[in-house]
């Protein structure tokens, strides 16, 4: 029986996988665990009421299993790696924090009007102990040859650094960390990752009324 995942849809097209990082780390866990599923797009600026009714919080994702709604992607894909072991995607505890800083500091980066407000320095700082990172094994990965929930989790947020930035500030993740640019072709060449990517339009038309409110 297919697992049932509630997932953003996409601005203005309520038909199409939508820009949540959340909802895509979710999908790409259960892509890596070949477990099928069935998903239910959500429009999140008209929340049906039936979604409303398992999730009155209204927030994206939540994925139905063992009859019971579960949101949280933190807690989904804990759930999924204990109920789904192999393959284990678990990372390794000292590494589990490797780029945990990334996604805040790339949003407040890209909402910024003030070039010297220092939120660009705070997000090379956090690229820069990535590339640290993984120049300190010969992997492609956070843990090394084998993708982890680290990874599934850092790869929608790369995603949407690189459409959203070289968009609304023509920023790139620059050539001086070059660990972290082949990190990041290696994460999405992942055959999960292009089954559950977001166009790119779509990323773009997401963060939009966030840039410029």
């Amino acid at each position: 029986m297919a697992l049932e995942v509630c997932v953003k849809a996409a601005v203005g097209a309520p038909d199409v996988l939508g820009d949540c990082p959340f909802s895509q780390r979710v999908l790409l866990t259960l892509e890596e665990k070949n477990q099928p599923y069935k998903i239910h797009l959500i429009n999140l600026s008209n929340k049906p009421q039936w979604f409303l009714d398992i999730d009155p919080q209204g927030k994206v994702p939540v994925l139905k299993i063992d009859d019971k709604w579960v949101p949280d992607s933190d807690i989904i894909v804990t759930i999924l790696d204990d109920k789904y072991p192999d393959p284990s995607l678990k990372t390794p505890p000292h590494f589990a924090s490797v780029g945990s800083n990334i996604f805040s500091t790339f949003v407040s980066f890209l909402k910024s009007k003030d070039s010297n407000d220092g939120t660009e320095k705070a997000l090379l700082v956090e690229l820069q102990a990535l590339d640290d990172h993984l120049k300190s094994h010969d992997d492609p990965f956070i843990a090394g040859e084998r993708v982890t929930a680290a990874d599934l989790s850092l790869a929608p947020t790369l995603h949407h650094l690189e459409v959203a930035l070289h968009h609304f500030k023509s920023w790139s993740v620059p050539g001086s960390l070059p660990r972290v640019n082949d990190y990041m072709k290696a994460l999405f060449s992942l055959d999960s990752f292009e089954k559950t990517k977001t166009e790119e339009k779509y990323v773009i038309a997401g963060w939009a009324p966030k840039v410029n409110p």
